[in-house]
Protein backbone atom coordinates (compact mmCIF):
# COMPACT_ATOMS: atom_id res chain seq x y z
CA UNK A 1 0.00 0.00 0.00
CA UNK A 2 1.57 3.72 -0.73
CA UNK A 3 2.71 5.41 2.21
CA UNK A 4 1.30 8.62 3.36
CA UNK A 5 3.88 11.29 3.01
CA UNK A 6 4.76 12.16 6.35
CA UNK A 7 7.08 15.32 7.71
CA UNK A 8 7.94 13.85 11.35
CA UNK A 9 8.14 11.04 13.46
CA UNK A 10 8.13 10.35 16.94
CA UNK A 11 10.90 9.60 18.83
CA UNK A 12 10.83 6.19 20.19
CA UNK A 13 10.60 7.48 23.55
CA UNK A 14 7.52 9.66 22.43
CA UNK A 15 5.90 6.62 20.76
CA UNK A 16 6.38 4.30 23.86
CA UNK A 17 4.43 7.64 25.82
CA UNK A 18 1.49 8.02 23.21
CA UNK A 19 1.06 4.28 22.86
CA UNK A 20 -2.63 3.52 22.98
CA UNK A 21 -3.92 1.43 25.49
CA UNK A 22 -6.38 -1.16 24.86
CA UNK A 23 -10.00 -0.74 24.60
CA UNK A 24 -10.45 -2.15 28.25
CA UNK A 25 -8.00 -0.39 29.70
CA UNK A 26 -9.23 3.07 28.41
CA UNK A 27 -12.49 2.70 29.18
CA UNK A 28 -11.52 1.65 32.95
CA UNK A 29 -9.54 5.23 32.44
CA UNK A 30 -11.87 7.44 30.30
CA UNK A 31 -11.70 10.77 31.76
CA UNK A 32 -8.46 10.65 33.63
CA UNK A 33 -6.04 13.36 33.31
CA UNK A 34 -3.02 12.28 31.49
CA UNK A 35 0.34 12.68 32.95
CA UNK A 36 2.50 15.13 32.91
CA UNK A 37 4.42 15.65 29.63
CA UNK A 38 1.99 13.35 27.80
CA UNK A 39 -0.08 13.82 24.89
CA UNK A 40 -3.11 15.36 25.29
CA UNK A 41 -2.00 18.28 27.69
CA UNK A 42 -3.94 20.57 26.32
CA UNK A 43 -7.92 20.91 24.48
CA UNK A 44 -7.74 19.42 20.82
CA UNK A 45 -9.71 21.12 17.65
CA UNK A 46 -11.86 19.56 15.26
CA UNK A 47 -12.06 21.97 12.31
CA UNK A 48 -15.32 21.06 10.37
CA UNK A 49 -15.40 22.94 6.87
CA UNK A 50 -19.17 23.75 7.12
CA UNK A 51 -21.75 25.44 8.98
CA UNK A 52 -23.42 23.90 11.99
CA UNK A 53 -26.61 21.59 10.81
CA UNK A 54 -24.86 19.38 7.96
CA UNK A 55 -23.46 16.67 7.80
CA UNK A 56 -19.95 16.94 8.47
CA UNK A 57 -21.03 19.23 11.74
CA UNK A 58 -23.32 15.73 12.69
CA UNK A 59 -19.95 13.74 12.56
CA UNK A 60 -17.66 15.78 14.48
CA UNK A 61 -20.29 16.18 17.41
CA UNK A 62 -21.20 12.59 17.43
CA UNK A 63 -17.81 11.95 18.43
CA UNK A 64 -16.96 14.47 20.53
CA UNK A 65 -17.31 13.66 23.91
CA UNK A 66 -16.57 10.15 23.23
CA UNK A 67 -12.78 11.22 22.09
CA UNK A 68 -12.69 13.72 25.02
CA UNK A 69 -13.68 11.19 27.48
CA UNK A 70 -11.07 8.33 25.87
CA UNK A 71 -8.48 11.04 25.22
CA UNK A 72 -8.49 13.05 28.55
CA UNK A 73 -8.60 16.54 27.22
CA UNK A 74 -11.26 18.83 26.24
CA UNK A 75 -12.57 18.63 22.28
CA UNK A 76 -13.61 21.96 20.75
CA UNK A 77 -15.85 21.99 17.71
CA UNK A 78 -14.48 24.96 15.51
CA UNK A 79 -16.89 25.47 12.08
CA UNK A 80 -14.86 27.29 9.49
CA UNK A 81 -16.90 27.07 6.35
CA UNK A 82 -16.83 29.06 3.03
CA UNK A 83 -14.70 28.27 -0.27
CA UNK A 84 -15.89 24.90 -0.77
CA UNK A 85 -14.09 23.66 1.97
CA UNK A 86 -10.85 24.95 1.14
CA UNK A 87 -10.87 27.80 4.60
CA UNK A 88 -11.10 25.29 7.01
CA UNK A 89 -8.60 22.10 4.87
CA UNK A 90 -5.99 25.31 4.12
CA UNK A 91 -6.06 26.34 7.90
CA UNK A 92 -5.28 22.49 8.96
CA UNK A 93 -2.97 21.86 6.66
CA UNK A 94 -0.82 24.64 7.98
CA UNK A 95 -0.99 23.78 11.54
CA UNK A 96 1.23 22.18 13.77
CA UNK A 97 1.14 18.25 12.93
CA UNK A 98 0.94 18.03 16.60
CA UNK A 99 -2.31 16.16 17.22
CA UNK A 100 -4.58 19.37 18.78
CA UNK A 101 -5.42 20.11 14.94
CA UNK A 102 -7.77 18.06 13.48
CA UNK A 103 -10.02 17.91 10.22
CA UNK A 104 -13.40 16.70 10.03
CA UNK A 105 -12.92 15.82 6.20
CA UNK A 106 -15.68 15.52 3.91
CA UNK A 107 -14.99 13.08 0.52
CA UNK A 108 -16.58 16.06 -1.95
CA UNK A 109 -14.10 18.12 -0.97
CA UNK A 110 -11.21 15.29 -0.24
CA UNK A 111 -11.59 13.77 -3.43
CA UNK A 112 -13.13 16.57 -5.54
CA UNK A 113 -11.58 19.99 -4.95
CA UNK A 114 -8.95 18.34 -6.63
CA UNK A 115 -10.48 17.15 -9.97
CA UNK A 116 -12.21 20.60 -9.76
CA UNK A 117 -10.26 22.88 -8.88
CA UNK A 118 -6.18 24.15 -10.53
CA UNK A 119 -3.44 24.95 -8.24
CA UNK A 120 -5.04 23.61 -5.84
CA UNK A 121 -2.85 25.40 -2.36
CA UNK A 122 -2.86 22.09 -0.46
CA UNK A 123 -3.00 17.97 -1.73
CA UNK A 124 -4.90 15.51 -0.02
CA UNK A 125 -2.01 13.13 -0.39
CA UNK A 126 0.79 15.07 0.33
CA UNK A 127 -0.83 17.54 3.53
CA UNK A 128 -3.33 15.17 5.15
CA UNK A 129 -2.85 12.31 6.89
CA UNK A 130 -5.80 10.00 7.49
CA UNK A 131 -6.70 9.27 11.09
CA UNK A 132 -10.32 7.41 10.79
CA UNK A 133 -13.46 7.29 9.29
CA UNK A 134 -16.45 9.09 11.20
CA UNK A 135 -19.32 8.17 9.78
CA UNK A 136 -20.82 7.11 6.17
CA UNK A 137 -23.98 8.76 5.05
CA UNK A 138 -26.53 7.84 2.23
CA UNK A 139 -27.76 10.70 -0.03
CA UNK A 140 -31.59 11.31 0.14
CA UNK A 141 -33.53 13.11 -2.41
CA UNK A 142 -35.76 15.28 -1.11
CA UNK A 143 -38.23 17.64 -3.00
CA UNK A 144 -40.09 21.37 -1.47
CA UNK A 145 -43.40 20.52 0.03
CA UNK A 146 -45.15 22.56 -3.15
CA UNK A 147 -43.64 20.63 -5.92
CA UNK A 148 -46.22 18.71 -7.56
CA UNK A 149 -44.71 15.34 -7.18
CA UNK A 150 -44.85 12.78 -4.57
CA UNK A 151 -42.97 9.67 -5.43
CA UNK A 152 -39.37 9.72 -7.48
CA UNK A 153 -40.88 8.08 -10.63
CA UNK A 154 -43.31 11.72 -10.73
CA UNK A 155 -40.08 13.80 -10.15
CA UNK A 156 -38.33 11.88 -12.82
CA UNK A 157 -41.03 12.51 -15.20
CA UNK A 158 -41.93 16.27 -13.46
CA UNK A 159 -38.68 17.07 -14.74
CA UNK A 160 -37.91 15.52 -18.35
CA UNK A 161 -41.58 17.49 -19.10
CA UNK A 162 -39.81 21.24 -17.54
CA UNK A 163 -36.42 20.68 -18.84
CA UNK A 164 -33.95 23.78 -17.15
CA UNK A 165 -36.78 24.63 -15.34
CA UNK A 166 -36.15 22.45 -12.12
CA UNK A 167 -33.60 24.14 -9.50
CA UNK A 168 -31.50 21.89 -7.19
CA UNK A 169 -29.75 22.94 -4.09
CA UNK A 170 -25.96 21.78 -3.12
CA UNK A 171 -24.61 23.16 0.25
CA UNK A 172 -22.33 25.00 -2.26
CA UNK A 173 -20.19 24.61 -5.75
CA UNK A 174 -18.19 21.70 -6.25
CA UNK A 175 -19.69 19.54 -3.12
CA UNK A 176 -21.48 16.05 -3.45
CA UNK A 177 -24.80 17.56 -3.72
CA UNK A 178 -23.65 19.58 -6.96
CA UNK A 179 -21.98 15.95 -8.28
CA UNK A 180 -24.95 14.55 -7.54
CA UNK A 181 -27.53 16.97 -8.98
CA UNK A 182 -25.75 16.75 -11.65
CA UNK A 183 -25.44 12.94 -12.31
CA UNK A 184 -29.08 12.93 -11.34
CA UNK A 185 -29.66 15.18 -14.47
CA UNK A 186 -27.81 12.92 -16.59
CA UNK A 187 -28.83 9.81 -15.29
CA UNK A 188 -32.76 11.03 -16.44
CA UNK A 189 -31.80 12.58 -19.25
CA UNK A 190 -32.72 16.14 -18.79
CA UNK A 191 -31.21 19.73 -17.37
CA UNK A 192 -31.56 21.11 -13.94
CA UNK A 193 -30.46 23.98 -12.46
CA UNK A 194 -27.73 24.25 -9.62
CA UNK A 195 -28.39 26.90 -6.73
CA UNK A 196 -25.31 26.34 -4.64
CA UNK A 197 -25.69 27.68 -0.61
CA UNK A 198 -23.06 27.99 1.82
CA UNK A 199 -24.43 24.86 3.91
CA UNK A 200 -27.03 22.25 4.01
CA UNK A 201 -28.45 23.90 6.61
CA UNK A 202 -29.52 26.86 4.65
CA UNK A 203 -30.01 25.13 1.41
CA UNK A 204 -32.66 22.83 3.29
CA UNK A 205 -34.20 26.03 4.74
CA UNK A 206 -35.14 27.24 1.22
CA UNK A 207 -36.31 23.51 0.05
CA UNK A 208 -38.92 23.75 2.90
CA UNK A 209 -39.26 26.84 2.62
CA UNK A 210 -40.63 26.56 -1.57
CA UNK A 211 -37.92 28.62 -2.60
CA UNK A 212 -35.47 26.04 -4.08
CA UNK A 213 -37.30 22.34 -5.54
CA UNK A 214 -35.28 19.68 -4.93
CA UNK A 215 -32.19 18.92 -2.31
CA UNK A 216 -30.09 15.78 -2.88
CA UNK A 217 -28.03 15.10 0.58
CA UNK A 218 -27.61 13.21 3.68
CA UNK A 219 -30.27 12.57 5.86
CA UNK A 220 -29.37 13.50 8.81
CA UNK A 221 -29.39 17.57 8.02
CA UNK A 222 -33.07 16.63 6.54
CA UNK A 223 -34.73 13.80 8.57
CA UNK A 224 -36.42 16.37 11.01
CA UNK A 225 -37.70 18.38 8.54
CA UNK A 226 -38.83 15.05 6.21
CA UNK A 227 -40.75 13.79 9.40
CA UNK A 228 -42.55 16.94 10.16
CA UNK A 229 -43.82 16.87 6.38
CA UNK A 230 -41.75 20.31 5.59
CA UNK A 231 -40.02 18.38 2.75
CA UNK A 232 -40.81 15.40 0.84
CA UNK A 233 -38.53 12.50 1.04
CA UNK A 234 -38.44 10.62 -2.61
CA UNK A 235 -35.95 8.08 -2.03
CA UNK A 236 -32.58 7.16 -0.35
CA UNK A 237 -29.72 6.88 -2.96
CA UNK A 238 -28.14 3.88 -1.34
CA UNK A 239 -28.04 -0.10 -1.20
CA UNK A 240 -30.50 -0.14 1.37
CA UNK A 241 -33.56 1.73 2.95
CA UNK A 242 -32.13 3.84 6.10
CA UNK A 243 -33.93 3.17 9.57
CA UNK A 244 -34.44 6.71 10.31
CA UNK A 245 -36.78 6.88 7.38
CA UNK A 246 -37.93 3.17 7.13
CA UNK A 247 -40.79 3.33 4.38
CA UNK A 248 -38.49 5.69 2.37
CA UNK A 249 -37.56 3.70 -1.00
CA UNK A 250 -34.20 2.54 -2.39
CA UNK A 251 -33.67 4.64 -5.64
CA UNK A 252 -33.16 1.31 -7.22
CA UNK A 253 -37.02 0.29 -5.76
CA UNK A 254 -37.79 3.29 -6.92
CA UNK A 255 -37.25 2.76 -10.14
CA UNK A 256 -33.77 3.93 -11.22
CA UNK A 257 -31.32 1.11 -10.39
CA UNK A 258 -27.84 2.57 -10.22
CA UNK A 259 -27.77 5.70 -8.38
CA UNK A 260 -25.83 5.14 -5.80
CA UNK A 261 -24.73 8.36 -3.73
CA UNK A 262 -22.65 8.00 -0.51
CA UNK A 263 -20.70 10.68 1.47
CA UNK A 264 -17.90 10.01 4.21
CA UNK A 265 -16.91 12.09 7.07
CA UNK A 266 -13.82 11.27 8.36
CA UNK A 267 -11.03 12.75 10.76
CA UNK A 268 -7.90 14.00 9.05
CA UNK A 269 -4.79 15.49 10.73
CA UNK A 270 -1.91 17.61 9.18
CA UNK A 271 0.70 15.90 7.59
CA UNK A 272 3.54 15.06 9.63
CA UNK A 273 1.82 14.14 12.74
CA UNK A 274 3.10 11.18 15.31
CA UNK A 275 2.40 8.13 14.03
CA UNK A 276 1.36 7.51 17.28
CA UNK A 277 -0.89 10.45 18.41
CA UNK A 278 -2.54 8.99 15.07
CA UNK A 279 -3.15 5.17 15.92
CA UNK A 280 -4.38 6.94 19.47
CA UNK A 281 -7.16 9.00 18.28
CA UNK A 282 -8.05 6.12 16.15
CA UNK A 283 -8.23 3.51 18.89
CA UNK A 284 -10.55 6.47 20.09
CA UNK A 285 -12.56 6.67 17.44
CA UNK A 286 -12.94 2.75 17.12
CA UNK A 287 -13.67 2.23 20.50
CA UNK A 288 -16.23 4.97 20.61
CA UNK A 289 -18.66 2.96 17.91
CA UNK A 290 -19.51 0.42 20.61
CA UNK A 291 -21.27 2.61 22.64
CA UNK A 292 -24.94 2.49 23.13
CA UNK A 293 -25.64 6.49 22.58
CA UNK A 294 -23.34 6.94 19.83
CA UNK A 295 -24.57 4.14 17.90
CA UNK A 296 -28.12 5.35 18.19
CA UNK A 297 -27.25 9.12 17.50
CA UNK A 298 -26.10 7.52 14.77
CA UNK A 299 -29.05 5.42 13.66
CA UNK A 300 -31.25 8.72 14.23
CA UNK A 301 -29.68 10.25 12.06
CA UNK A 302 -29.52 7.80 9.14
CA UNK A 303 -25.59 7.05 9.44
CA UNK A 304 -23.47 4.37 9.45
CA UNK A 305 -20.87 3.67 11.65
CA UNK A 306 -17.48 1.83 9.93
CA UNK A 307 -14.83 1.63 11.80
CA UNK A 308 -11.70 1.37 9.96
CA UNK A 309 -7.91 1.14 10.81
CA UNK A 310 -5.45 4.06 10.12
CA UNK A 311 -4.59 1.79 6.25
CA UNK A 312 -8.21 0.99 5.67
CA UNK A 313 -8.98 5.20 5.82
CA UNK A 314 -5.50 6.01 3.72
CA UNK A 315 -7.10 3.16 0.96
CA UNK A 316 -10.95 4.40 1.35
CA UNK A 317 -9.33 7.86 0.83
CA UNK A 318 -7.15 7.00 -2.09
CA UNK A 319 -9.83 5.20 -3.56
CA UNK A 320 -12.15 8.27 -3.79
CA UNK A 321 -9.55 10.76 -4.85
CA UNK A 322 -9.27 8.07 -8.24
CA UNK A 323 -13.17 7.33 -8.76
CA UNK A 324 -14.96 10.51 -7.56
CA UNK A 325 -12.67 12.74 -9.59
CA UNK A 326 -13.08 10.06 -12.81
CA UNK A 327 -17.14 10.78 -12.31
CA UNK A 328 -16.62 14.99 -11.94
CA UNK A 329 -14.59 15.04 -15.02
CA UNK A 330 -16.91 13.00 -16.96
CA UNK A 331 -19.80 15.03 -15.72
CA UNK A 332 -17.24 18.63 -16.73
CA UNK A 333 -18.05 19.82 -13.16
CA UNK A 334 -15.15 22.53 -12.74
CA UNK A 335 -14.85 25.39 -10.20
CA UNK A 336 -12.79 27.94 -12.23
Amino acid sequence: MPRISRRGLATGAGAALLAAPNLAARAQNAGTTPPAGAWPSRPITIVVPNPPGGGSDFAARLYQEPLARALGTTVVIENRPGANGNIAIQHVVRSAPDGYTLLLQYNGYHAGNPAMMRNLPWDPVRDLAPVGMATVAPHGIFAAPNLPVNTLAELIAYARANPGKLNYASSGNGSIQHIAGAMFARAIGTEMVHVPYRGAAPALQDVAGGRVELFITTPSSAIALAQAGRVKALAIASAGRISALPEVPTTAEAGLPGFVVDAWFAIFAPAGTPPAIVERINAAMRAATELPDLRRRAEEGGVILRPLTVAQMDEVARREIETLGRTIREAGITLE
